[in-house]
């Protein structure tokens, strides 16, 4: 009896290892609240400016700062319509939610060029209720509620580049 509920055992173990996609590892543990965040600023400056997600971010636990390619220098209403849109996201308490699908599956849909080159076949998406959906393997929040209050505590334009840089932090609810 024990033979076999050894062999059901290591058979369900073999299933269950062959339905667990698996990911690229991950160099870099971040503060959920604050990458979670990242999300939900790169989908606000999406709606807000028609650019793209940041090129460059630096994101913790203290203060973070994420770079956009944006046409014009914002005004300071600009900046409290950015503020005020992150906040409102993170007001709804939506849930942050996984899914796996395949590259091919993931080209349709997102900007591939950030992924790395060798990553594996399958991909994670992590949605921020139906607010953004981007190809992450980094570590979100359950729920924005767990967020706290997002302010942008400093910017600047290089109008050369036309690159916007805000520097912001989470505030405790």
């Amino acid at each position: 009896m024990s033979m076999i509920s050894s062999a059901e055992s290591s058979k369900k173990k073999t299933m269950e290892k062959e339905q667990t996609p698996i990911l690229n590892d991950h160099n870099k543990q971040e503060y959920p609240p604050s990458h979670t965040t990242e999300h939900i600023l790169n989908q606000a400056m999406i709606r807000l400016f028609g650019c793209g997600r940041s090129h460059s971010a630096h994101i913790e636990r203290k203060k973070s700062k994420q770079d956009f390619r944006i046409d014009h220098e914002p005004t300071g209403a600009e900046i409290r319509a950015i503020e005020e849109e992150v906040n409102k996201v993170i007001r709804q308490e939506l849930p942050v939610s996984y899914a796996f699908i395949t590259q091919n599956e993931a080209r349709e849909r997102f900007d591939m060029d950030r992924l790395p080159a060798g990553a594996s076949e399958t991909v994670r998406v992590v949605s921020v209720g139906d607010y953004d959906a981007c190809l992450c393997i980094g570590t979100h929040v359950a729920n924005t509620r767990e967020i706290g209050v997002f302010r942008i505590i400093s910017y600047s334009y290089d109008k050369e580049e036309g690159v916007l840089r805000l520097r912001w932090k989470l505030d405790s609810l």
